[in-house]
């Protein structure tokens, strides 16, 4: 080193490099080490000083360093045995990123160093490998994450307010020539981004991982990247490959921005395993600092327990590493500024020995905190182990993503015999899945479309997938996507066609915001995005997983923006309490009506008639509604996926006229006033609101 240092004791807490002014205090966890070696680097790379740390405060080992700066990279060199059969994976030659760095150098640059066994022995994973792995290995950097926010204040909008907008930081404007920098957090943030956020109407921006995630070794062979970066290697370190500079203020800069115009920041987080794979993948961290506490360990403790298809799962029934989630979380909330979370797999993060619990250590620990049970949770509510699917099932204040609506109401529109049934129930909430534990309404995140899937363009496209370009021929990605090419499959000409297409993606689009619950929408799909038909677009950091800015479709952009005006302008189309058709106190009319076309209920008979096309529904606000919530107005809505028809209208309340607001077969057409009745056309949502001005 070019200075003089001194090591005292330092502290057990916080975990990880803290600069307090005058050095650097390391704390790292491990239960099963027998010795904790600090590395330092110099400004090339180079290790200059080996420290073994000197104290242990239960399984915590760490130390202080006078004169250490931000900056400074170092990594940590574990001992201990070098033991897969009893899960033990402990190999000082490999050099281990900080489960709590703030900031990494970069990726890995695959070599195999990188890995704890020798890959040439044919001895699997028994062998251990005795190379060095510090000159290929990412670094990790200490940080002072201090930011001037100002008068930085989150939104905080109530999820009956909110409309999500998922995107990739790269994606999102990789191909906008407006920006600077563009794919990075500063371009996403950019002036003619928000304004267009804001003119769409959206109220979050929910990105798919920025945490630091690595590039599996396979796809680097293929010459791809994993783009989406569901492959995490540091939980507190934003990804490398989002920033200029590698200065975290790059990321803080972007939520303030965001902020600043009224847009909420959620992240898409992975606590459900990390990217250092199965047992043959690379040691990278928690496999070399303490393999046995930080995954869960199958009955032959070489292997592990796969929830997760990625080949591991963390063990969060582990205090440390339950420890080191919730850090991760508060730290993205209270020095990120950030304004909640969607868990990947949520299902893992509540499995115990028993399986799935609801009530399991993270949720408890969750509800507790009072920094997290303030933000939106949002919980992907599977994984792929037994018993993983628990769409309903989380506690409050979890929302889902629900996608018995996504698959329900693609079925719908496709055509599907037999759908007017499950349309109801989408529309109205999903109330048979959520509406228990005192959970709002709002606890259904709807989509039709996300990052997994066909995009809303391709929806209407294509019968089938087409993901050659990911080299798994094709074999990747779900086959049962509920599409329909209306006619020809991939890109036509064909004006019929190309008319069907555009109607139907405004009746997707429409079913989406005139649905209780919460709507998410696609990055993209506003603008007619396509992704050729590739549904699993996880590699394709390239044109086919970045947003076509250039070919929008400006006609189904101002009509998107329409329809999220409508849905905020009626306070009925977004309830916190579930519609069950009970009269009102302040009235006595029951809050929600089903009708057919000629305005008489629906029998039993009709709901089982798989021949059903046409479905009327009228809402009101909810049968126990506090007063103070004007309970005034209604909303009368017409899904029709049959031919045109008559449809009969309820009688307005006296001195009061209907408006049809929103007709799906006539996109450009202004607000009317409607009597008694409308004449949909084939295939289309008419949505009528009462016009109470001279009431």
């Amino acid at each position: 080193m070019s200075f003089p240092i001194a090591i005292s004791a330092g502290r057990p807490f916080p975990m990880g490099a803290t600069f307090d002014g005058e050095g650097v205090n390391f704390a790292v966890f491990s239960q099963h080490a027998t010795r904790m070696t600090l590395c330092l680097f110099d400004a090339n790379g180079q290790e200059t000083l080996l420290i073994v740390l000197p104290e242990r405060m239960g399984d915590v080992w760490h130390c202080h360093i006078a004169g250490l700066m931000p900056g400074q990279a170092y990594g940590f060199r574990a001992h201990g045995p070098y033991q897969p059969e009893d899960g033990h994976r402990f190999n000082p030659h490999k050099l281990l990123l900080d489960p709590y760095a703030k900031r990494l150098s970069g990726h890995p640059v695959w070599n195999p160093a990188l890995f704890g066994y020798d890959v040439t022995s044919g001895h699997a994973d028994l062998s251990m490998d005795t190379s060095d792995s510090a000159p290929f290995a990412p670094k990790s950097i200490v940080t002072d994450p201090a930011f001037g926010w100002g008068a930085d204040r989150a939104p905080q909008r109530p999820m009956s307010d909110t409309v999500f907008y998922e995107a990739h930081v790269k994606g999102l404007t990789a191909r906008r020539r407006d920006v600077e920098h563009p794919g990075t957090f500063l371009a996403a943030s950019a002036d003619p981004v928000i304004e267009h956020l804001t003119r769409l109407g959206v109220t979050a921006i929910e990105l798919l991982p920025v945490q630091a995630s690595i590039t599996e070794s396979h796809l680097i062979d293929q010459g791809l990247t994993n783009y989406w970066g569901y492959m995490t290697a540091g939980f507190f370190a934003p990804d490398p490959r989002f920033m200029l500079g590698n200065d975290v203020a790059e990321f803080q800069q972007m939520v303030a921005r965001f902020h600043a115009a009224g847009i909420e920041v959620i992240l898409d987080v992975v606590y459900n395993h990390t990217g250092e794979g199965h047992q043959l993948g690379p040691t990278l961290s928690f496999r070399g600092l303490d393999n046995a506490s930080y995954y869960r360990l199958a009955e032959n403790r070489r292997h592990y327990i796969d929830h997760t298809g990625t080949g591991n799962t963390l063990n969060l029934d582990h205090p440390m590493v339950l420890r080191m989630v919730m850090d991760s979380l508060r730290y993205w909330v209270e020095v990120m500024h950030v304004d909640g979370f969607r868990f990947d797999l949520c299902s893992t993060l509540g499995r115990t020995g028993a399986g799935f619990d609801r009530d399991a250590a993270f949720f408890q620990a969750i509800r507790q905190d009072p920094a997290l049970s303030r933000v939106k949770l949002i919980a992907e509510p599977w994984d792929i182990g037994p018993g993983g699917y628990q769409l309903g099932a989380y506690p409050p204040p979890f929302a889902e993503w629900n996608d018995k609506y996504r698959d329900q109401v693609r079925r719908v529109w496709r055509g599907d015999a037999g759908m007017m049934r499950k349309l109801a129930i989408r529309v109205a909430g999903s109330a048979l899945r959520f509406d228990h534990s005192g959970r709002p309404a709002t606890s259904s995140v709807n989509f039709l479309t996300a990052h997994d899937g066909f995009t809303l363009s391709d929806l209407v496209s294509y019968n089938d997938k087409h993901n050659e370009a990911n080299g798994e021929g094709n074999r990747d990605g779900h086959s049962n996507n509920h599409s329909d090419n209306c006619g020809i499959e991939g890109p036509t000409e064909d004006a019929a066609i190309l008319a069907r297409r555009a109607q139907r993606r405004r009746n997707l689009m429409t079913t989406l915001m005139f649905s209780q619950g919460t709507p998410l929408v696609l990055g993209g799909d506003e603008i007619g995005n396509s992704q050729g038909g590739n549904n699993n677009a996880y590699c394709q950091d390239n044109p086919t997983g970045w947003i076509d800015w250039d070919a929008a479709d400006q006609g189904f952009l101002e009509f998107t923006r329409r329809v999220i005006a409508f849905r905020k302008a009626n306070p009925i189309l977004r309830q916190t309490r579930f519609l069950h058709a009970r009269s009102r106190a302040v009235d006595g009319v029951p809050d929600l009506f089903w009708r057919r076309a000629d305005g008489t209920p629906l029998s039993e008979a009709d709901w089982t008639d798989r021949a059903l096309r046409l479905l009327a529904v009228e809402m009101r606000m909810a049968s126990g509604t506090p007063e103070f919530q004007k309970p005034e107005g209604a909303a009368f809505v017409v899904f029709n996926t049959g031919p045109s028809a008559m449809v009969s209208l309820p009688e307005p309340p006296a001195g009061q006229h209907w408006i049809c607001e929103i007709d799906t077969a006539r996109p450009d057409a202004a607000p009317r006033p409607v009597r008694d009745r409308a004449r949909i056309q084939a295939e289309a949502i008419m949505a009528f609101a009462l016009d109470t001005s001279r009431a």
